[in-house]
């Protein structure tokens, strides 16, 4: 299958949505900066069911707030370096649906623009971060179903393992793209 690979900006096509790309800063796994000059990127398509999820989100009050979007595979070797664990991060060889720009990690604010309480942090790669973890408190629980149910009904389809992380049901049919911003090296 054949699909246009042109990114969008998700600030020009999501306007309402809060993006904090969580790579940019030193708030992630590898405790560093990863992209050098980001830009929160998608695929048309999932640009397109992005700022639906943002009126179904507005509806009930809530905000978009954008952790990562398009993801270059430089970033995902840094990833990778910093947690070779399948479960959570993809191996660079088989590529991330971030890469593809098909897949956006993300939460909800609420009406006074704080994150909802998920019950495990962005990032954090152990089980309390799957995404029907029964460990997980009641409330922190229904927050993940509301996000999950907001993201569903834009056409999304969630992740086993992290409770942030929405595709495109067919993200693999879409092909791998260039890197479209530089990252820091890997070796720093």
């Amino acid at each position: 299958m054949s699909h246009q690979t042109q990114l969008v900006d998700i600030s020009q096509r999501v306007p309402g949505a809060r993006i904090e790309l969580k790579y940019a800063s030193d708030d992630n796994i590898t405790g560093k900066p990863i992209y050098r000059h980001p830009r929160a990127l998608l695929h048309a398509d999932a640009a397109e069911k992005l700022a639906r999820s943002a009126a179904i989100a507005r509806l009930a009050g809530f905000t978009l707030l954008i952790y990562d979007a398009y993801r270059p595979t430089q970033a995902q070797a840094h990833l990778w370096h910093a947690c070779p664990d399948p479960q959570f991060v993809v191996p660079v060889e088989i590529g991330s649906n971030h890469s593809r720009g098909t897949a956006v990690d993300l939460t909800l604010l609420d009406e006074s623009g704080e994150a909802l309480e998920m019950g495990a942090g962005f990032d954090d790669m152990r089980a309390i971060s799957h995404s029907y973890n029964p460990d997980v408190p009641v409330a922190a629980q229904r927050n993940r179903l509301l996000l999950n149910a907001i993201m569903f009904g834009a056409g999304f389809v969630g992740m086993a393992t992290e409770w942030w992380h929405f595709e495109l049901p067919n993200a693999r049919d879409y092909p791998l793209l260039d890197d479209h911003f530089d990252c820091y090296p890997l070796t720093r």
